[in-house]
């Protein structure tokens, strides 16, 4: 061998760098592009870290995007404080703890004007009871109890009305060894309102007095009561969380929490509901389900797409992640859940473009969890490629790993058989250049090369990036890189001296659009 011919610029080893270009070794030990503290934050709020990767453990996972926090918050603390709170207030995040831990860190770690930012923030990204609770137990690991907390929680407090206070004391009563009377003694709320006295009163001691708010009376009946008393669901709206256990059981109970249940409940309960006789084939209660699932409502509601999906898969089985609750599901809301996934997203306009939506399904994308949720990032990118091929006429979907894997999926497929085709797949390494390479070898015209991956590319003995340049040499077209980020790390095979390749988060709301978007730009 000519030892000449080793080193070149146009075809490296993924397990070497490319000559010339600031690349990082990822945890399989192939290199890649380093993404900024910014774009890893955004992963971060969006994607978290409860799930770990094929290479890192959680806890790991969590220091090192912890790490990249404190680095933005050093950086410019303000701007860290804004892309939480959008991020989040948003919903463009199916998690929210990754954002109420990285507020907590502004608050303790910022500087004067962050922390103010930060604790005026709250509200925003702690928007119940739970979000408080969280919260509490994150600014503890890095701050005291100090006057400004206190007065952040006091607010939270008191510019809320009193229905929207009574209904947080009693929906959401205590998460994390926290309770509403924990933080009420830690604040020391005072108001003239005595509306909002008498429910601080009730949270504190128990006791309620006859003019308190309706819901909280209505609570404490229901505690009570022997038998079910339906009246309270429908005349007062008590939720389920409110009512007692041993009213769960009950065909009406269930059908009046149905009435006015909120959406990410009801997609929750769908489950239940059927176990208990209220969900049947035929039955106007799935049809309320059926009709509650449509656009207007998801937004409003800002249900994330990755709850519905996971909504779709454990109803679609027919049985819980855990415990013995089964159930028949029906068909309709399976349909509905389906075209409910697709409503989550931002409005995708069709490119006309041609795409070629390429899924890493090696061993490390069907390891871990996206989100600390039940969904792998092998099934995950499946379920974000069908979005934008709901969208375009001209695609083709193709699977890889250190080798092609064709993948008989379409647009007409409904997710949960789309996901069945990837999930059953072997564990091998990683090759990211191989649908490129596919396409230059099958002379398939491309406009835009889409890769769902967690960037841990290293079988190769191309890079993606030389791949792609091979391709628009070879075929005549400025085709276009999209990396989509399926997991919480810093990696990418976008190059970022390219303005045709882009790196985005998998499972933000707005990836589909920002991938139509840059597809179509000049």
């Amino acid at each position: 061998m000519n030892i000449y011919t080793t080193y070149s610029t146009k075809k490296t080893s993924q397990s070497d760098p490319i000559p010339g270009k600031d690349m990082v070794k990822n945890s399989a030990g192939g290199f890649t592009f380093s993404i900024d503290d910014w774009q890893r934050l955004e992963r971060f709020l969006i994607l978290g870290t409860a799930g770990g990767t094929y290479y890192t453990s959680a806890k790991q996972l969590t220091k090192e995007n912890a790490d990249c926090v404190l680095s933005c918050i050093k950086i410019d603390g303000i701007r860290t404080v804004k892309i939480i709170t959008d991020i989040s207030h948003s919903g463009n995040a199916p998690k929210n703890d990754p954002a109420l831990f990285a507020l907590a860190m502004c608050t303790g770690l910022g500087d004067p004007l962050t922390k103010q930012a930060a604790l005026m923030a709250l509200p925003l990204v702690a928007r119940i009871g739970t979000h408080l609770f969280h919260f509490a137990t994150y600014a503890e690991q890095f701050r005291g109890w100090g006057r400004g907390l206190s007065s952040a929680i006091k607010a939270w407090y008191q510019d809320k009305s009193t229905d929207d206070l009574a209904y947080q004391a009693v929906k959401y009563q205590s998460r994390d060894g926290w309770s509403h009377r924990d933080m009420l003694r830690l604040a020391h709320p005072k108001t003239e309102d005595k509306e909002h006295n008498a429910i601080y009163r009730w949270i504190v001691s128990g006791k309620y007095e006859p003019s308190i708010n309706n819901l909280i009376i209505a609570f404490e009946k229901a505690k009570e009561a022997i038998e079910p008393d339906i009246t309270l669901i429908t005349d007062y709206g008590l939720t389920r969380e409110m009512v007692p256990t041993s009213w769960l059981n009950n065909v009406e109970v269930w059908g009046a929490l149905l009435e006015k249940m909120p959406m990410t409940a009801m997609i929750r309960n769908l489950g239940k509901m059927s176990n208990v006789g209220l969900l049947k084939p035929m039955s106007k209660a799935v049809d309320k389900v059926v009709s509650k699932l449509n656009s207007e409502n998801i937004k409003r509601a800002r249900v994330h797409p990755l709850s519905i999906l996971v909504a779709l898969r454990i109803y679609q089985q027919g049985h819980g992640m855990k415990g013995s609750l089964t159930w028949d599901p029906i068909s309709q809301i399976i349909d509905a859940l389906n075209d409910a996934f697709y409503m989550a997203f931002q409005t995708v306009e069709p490119t006309g473009k041609r795409h070629l939506l390429a899924l890493d399904v090696s061993g490390s994308m069907g390891w871990s969890s996206i989100a600390g949720m039940p969904i792998t990032p092998r099934e995950g990118s499946v379920a974000m490629a069908m979005v934008t091929a709901a969208k375009e006429k001209q695609y083709h979907i193709m699977g890889f790993s250190n080798r092609f894997i064709p993948l008989p999926i379409s647009s007409n497929q409904r997710l949960d058989d789309a996901i069945a085709k990837v999930s059953g797949l072997p564990f091998e390494g990683t090759d990211c250049a191989l649908p490129m390479m596919w396409a230059i070898e099958n002379k398939v015209e491309v406009d835009a090369f889409i890769v769902y991956t967690d960037n841990e590319t290293w079988a190769g003995s191309i890079h993606p990036v030389q791949a792609l340049r091979q391709y628009r040499e070879k075929m005549g077209i400025p085709a276009k890189l999209i990396v989509v980020g399926m997991t919480a790390t810093d990696f990418s095979i976008a190059d970022p001296d390219d303005s045709g390749m882009l790196d985005v988060v998998g499972f933000a709301t707005d990836t589909p659009a920002i991938i139509s978007n840059f597809v179509t730009s000049h």
